[in-house]
């Protein structure tokens, strides 16, 4: 596993509080892995999800940073989103 993804997953688990989502969605972060939120947190995986975020590791790191804002970066073509856009929307509480 990566150090983007581990420290990525540590960020992610943070701003969760613990909690889990309701739903399941995937980052995929281009050359160095996945990550998958569901209603058991946040972990390294590469599981089938409703929805699956993908992104270079610059532009994901922006995004967790809170440097690139997620609907910007989606809209701009940085951020492709596939499955549940709704789902795509709720994560947007969790990374901001």
């Amino acid at each position: 596993m990566s150090d983007i993804v581990t420290a990525a997953v540590a960020a992610l688990s943070e701003r969760l509080g613990g909690e889990g989502f309701d739903g399941s969605a995937k980052f995929e972060i281009e050359g160095e892995g996945a990550i998958v939120i569901d209603s058991d947190g946040v972990r390294a995986s590469d599981d089938d999800t409703d929805v699956t975020l993908s992104a270079d590791a610059d532009t994901f790191q922006d995004i967790l940073s809170g440097d690139l804002n997620a609907t910007a970066a989606f809209m701009s073509g940085r951020l492709k989103v596939d499955g549940n856009m709704g789902l795509a929307m709720k994560l947007g509480t969790v990374l901001s």
